[in-house]
């Protein structure tokens, strides 16, 4: 199935997701939400995908929300069967109802990379802003090449990031730091990113950036799924937790799912020196 937004590939277990708008620096238009979150729930319920790696043709990342999420003119729904943003009429409760239920909509686009059952990598070049920010700041992890930069850019237009980024930064980078990036929507920089431990590693250029982000995917995707499954999960509910509730969510989950076979074929490979050779998750069932 093709898509206006995104090619997808898998080689040995490591989905490569591109974003392939170049020359409209990869904004996000009614598509984008719809097929975003429709191609990382496949692929986590396919379960044979073991980490996913998310990247963008072109000089940027990611330019945000494209306008025509806003608003198609009329009020009506648009020709793509998306929903816009703002409409028009005097039904004030009705438009903001409508504005509220698109926003959660919206939301939901970028939950999915959270709830996905395999880790989630960004490589970023140029710009990463508004919406790019939302999404990134849902991903496991984050690297960039020397050109990326970021912006809370909602502030510029009068608006209140409501996508995410101000409810996940302050848990990734000191709550101080994001206030200022978000009451100016100055330009972050690669090295300031890096130092403030938002991303992980920066790269000198946008090939090596795939490069090496493949690279880290392939070591993930050569551990048991299902370990590397259970510390995404306690790992996300850690974050939103206290640490008792953590600690028993984490005791709870391997009384249900540590597998000693999976622990046997670990201590072998390590033995003979090769990969681990793991059953893939199994699919999550529609019908149930």
């Amino acid at each position: 199935m093709g898509y206006e937004c995104f090619d997808i590939s898998v080689t040995d277990k490591v989905a490569h997701l591109k974003m392939i708008r170049p020359g409209k620096h990869n904004s996000m238009v009614p598509s984008f939400w719809r097929d975003l979150p429709e191609i990382v729930d496949n692929l986590s319920a396919e379960g044979a995908v073991r980490a996913l790696v998310i990247s963008a043709e072109g000089k940027h990342f990611c330019s945000g929300m494209d306008i025509s999420v806003f608003t198609s003119g009329n009020g009506e729904d648009s020709s793509d069967g998306s929903t816009p943003l703002i409409t028009k009429g005097n039904f004030r409760s009705r438009r903001n109802e409508r504005f509220r239920s698109t926003a959660i909509k919206l939301q939901d686009t970028f939950n999915c990379l959270e709830r996905a059952r395999m880790p989630v990598l960004c490589a970023i070049q140029g710009a990463c802003v508004g919406g790019g920010i939302d999404m990134v700041s849902a991903a496991d992890m984050r690297y960039v090449d020397q050109s990326a930069f970021f912006s809370i850019a909602e502030i510029n237009i009068g608006m209140t990031a409501d996508v995410g980024t101000l409810q996940r930064m302050p848990k990734l980078v000191p709550e101080g730091l994001v206030r200022e990036l978000a009451f100016t929507g100055r330009r972050w920089s690669a090295e300031e990113a890096m130092s403030a431990g938002f991303v992980n590693r920066v790269f000198p250029d946008h090939e090596s950036l795939v490069e090496g982000v493949l690279e880290v995917a392939a070591e993930i995707a050569d551990k048991s799924p299902m370990a590397v499954w259970g510390t995404k999960r306690a790992m996300n509910f850690t974050r939103d937790h206290s640490v008792a509730d953590g600690l028993e969510f984490i005791a709870n989950w391997n009384a249900a799912m540590f597998d000693t076979d999976d622990m046997a074929e670990a201590f072998a490979a390590q033995m003979e020196k090769r990969s681990g050779d793991y059953p893939d998750l199994h699919p999550l069932s529609d019908g149930l």
